[in-house]
């Protein structure tokens, strides 16, 4: 389990029963006992792959934890349908439920980083029984909407998710491929010493421009390693469609969320936390106060100077707090060498 080398972990790909095919990481503690030790299945965001977690899987496996890290729908080894419609919220918990069948497992701990976060916590509202706690990272909880509100509209309350409109465009996908290290420099740019210019490449208009500038070129590698970051690169090189794809779900998400039979939050008894950088812009921190009504004993931590990439820029911290939340909230049955 070398961060350096993904070949060391353990790697599988196999055919769910909703008939999609997942790849995975499945990595068990020793001495793992079905009946006693604990999951975590961590879902990834955008745009990321199951090498995301690659400094969480380790330490936390050390401490006899199984972790499940699957390349979420439409990206690396996993299925990637071309129809955005297949990437809902609905159909991709779905999906994490039967990845848990398949590994038997009745409940797990839930943790999810930007898309994988909201993934996470849908997945809360459609199968809540499925879960032993729940960990968001970098996106507030909100509930189901009861009237649509398009994209166009969101962006006017969260300017900083301008954006979205350029990735809900169909067209983005092949603009991106055609600079992909310049995309990539530009996610994982380090904001501390990153060029000024591209403050505000996430209002309306900025991620295009930027693309088409030579602005970000001037910026290393960033947060990753040159070794990171070429890993990176190739794992994304003609695939930027599946992962641009959850980012055209606006109405499909709506009307599926429509059905009375999803839960308008976590269940009251489900423990949950959520991790979130000051620096992140595309956090939408102003949705905290909602997050807080709909989920009441929710805990929240605000990290001082860190932005996005939590399991990268502050990944110690995030591999000892989530087994310490673990620890007091599962105190009872959870089995590890805390």
């Amino acid at each position: 389990m070398d961060p350096a080398n993904p070949a060391s972990f353990n790697h599988r790909t196999e055919l769910l029963s909703t008939g999609r095919r997942y790849h995975f990481v499945d990595q068990l503690p020793a001495n793992y006992d079905p009946a006693t030790s604990k999951t975590l299945i961590c879902i990834h965001g955008f745009p990321d792959f199951w090498y995301g977690w690659r400094y969480q899987i380790k330490p936390w496996v050390e401490l006899g934890y199984r972790v499940v890290v699957p390349d979420k729908l439409g990206y690396g080894g996993t299925d990637k349908p071309e129809d955005p419609s297949e990437y809902t919220s609905r159909k991709v918990a779905n999906d994490i439920a039967a990845l848990m069948d398949l590994l038997q497992l009745p409940k797990a701990v839930i943790i999810g980083h930007d898309w994988g976060c909201f993934m996470a916590s849908r997945f809360a509202l459609w199968h809540p029984d499925r879960l032993l706690s729940l960990v968001l990272m970098s996106v507030p909880f909100v509930p189901p909407a009861k009237t649509y509100t398009p994209l166009e509209k969101i962006v006017e309350r969260v300017p900083n998710w301008g954006y979205h409109l350029f990735f809900e465009d169909r067209a983005s996908s092949r603009e991106i491929e055609k600079n992909l290290p310049r995309f990539f420099k530009l996610i994982y740019r380090n904001k501390k010493t990153s060029d000024v210019q591209l403050e505000n490449w996430t209002l309306k208009g900025g991620a295009a421009r930027v693309l088409n500038s030579d602005i970000v070129d001037r910026d290393g590698t960033g947060l990753l390693n040159q070794q990171e970051f070429d890993y990176y690169v190739s794992q994304f090189d003609g695939r930027m469609n599946g992962p641009l794809n959850y980012y055209r779900t606006t109405l499909h998400r709506f009307n599926e969320e429509q059905d009375p039979s999803i839960l308008q939050a976590p269940r009251p008894d489900l423990p949950v936390l959520l991790i979130i950088g000051k620096e992140d812009p595309t956090s939408n921190q102003g949705a905290l106060d909602i997050t807080r009504k709909m989920i009441p004993h929710v805990q929240i931590e605000l990290i001082d100077g860190v932005g996005h990439w939590l399991m990268v820029e502050c990944k110690e911290h995030i591999n000892e707090t989530i087994p310490r939340f673990l620890r007091n909230v599962l105190a009872s049955d959870v089995q590890t060498k805390l």
